[in-house]
C-alpha cells in the first residue's frame, strides 16, 4: 500500500517557516538558505515544493492578506451598530506594535509589489475588500441616519485604507514617528469629519 503523500504538509511547514524567516530578517536581506535553515531542510528540499523563493514568498502572502481580511470581516459582521463598526475597523486596521506579525508581513511582502505584477494582484485585492468593507458600514451608517457622509462612501472608504496604509508603515519603522494612540485618533478624527459622527465620543459614552 502506497504512503500518503506529505506535500501539502511539507509545504505549510515551509510557508511557516517563510514566514518566519521574514519577520526575522525582513525581505531585502532574506535568501533561501535562511528559510531552509527556520524549517531545518536543506535548500534542495525547499526547491522540491517550491520552484523559487518568490513562489514560497508568494505563497506566505496570500494567506497573511487572507488573515487580514477574514479577521476585520469577522469583526464587523459580529457588530450590528455601524458606528462601532467602523471603530471596530479602524482599530483592527492598524499594527498594535513594530512586532505586530501580519501588519508587519504585509508591509514587508508589498515592497515586492513595485516589481513584480504576481505581488501588485494580491495587494489590489487586499485594498479592494478593504474598501469594499469600509463602504459597506458607511452606507448602512447613512442609510440608519447615524452618518452623514460629507462625500460617497467609496472616496471615504479609499481615503481611509490609504491613512491606514500610510500610518501603519509610520508605526512599524525602527523609530516610529508616532504611537498606536496617535495614529488611531487621526483616523478616528479623519472618520468623523467624514461622517459627521464623533466616534471617540460614541466609544465613551457606552
Amino acid at each position: 500500500m502506497a504512503r500518503p503523500s506529505r506535500a501539502h504538509e511539507k509545504r505549510a511547514e515551509l510557508i511557516a517557516a517563510a514566514r518566519q524567516a521574514v519577520l526575522k530578517r525582513g525581505i531585502a536581506d532574506l535568501r533561501l538558505r535562511d528559510v531552509a535553515e527556520q524549517a531545518d531542510m536543506s535548500t534542495g528540499s525547499v526547491l522540491y515544493y517550491f520552484p523559487a523563493l518568490s513562489d514560497l514568498l508568494r505563497e506566505v502572502q496570500r494567506e497573511a492578506v487572507e488573515r487580514f481580511c477574514v479577521d476585520r470581516e469577522r469583526a464587523a459582521q459580529a457588530e450590528p451598530d455601524p458606528r462601532r463598526r467602523l471603530l471596530g475597523m479602524i482599530r483592527t486596521g492598524l499594527p498594535t506594535s513594530t512586532d505586530d506579525e501580519l501588519c508587519v508581513l504585509l508591509l514587508e511582502l508589498g515592497t515586492h509589489a513595485r516589481r513584480d505584477p504576481a505581488y501588485s494582484a494580491q495587494y489590489i485585492r487586499l485594498y479592494e475588500r478593504q474598501v469594499a468593507l469600509y463602504s459597506s458600514i458607511l452606507e448602512a451608517g447613512a442609510a440608519t441616519g447615524v452618518f452623514t457622509l460629507t462625500r460617497d462612501a467609496t472616496t471615504i472608504a479609499r481615503s481611509l485604507v490609504v491613512l491606514e496604509d500610510g500610518l501603519s508603515l509610520h508605526l512599524t519603522m525602527a523609530v516610529p514617528t508616532l504611537d498606536h494612540g496617535q495614529a488611531e485618533r487621526l483616523l478616528l478624527a479623519y472618520a468623523a469629519d467624514s461622517t459627521g459622527c464623533d466616534l471617540e465620543g460614541f466609544d465613551a459614552s457606552t
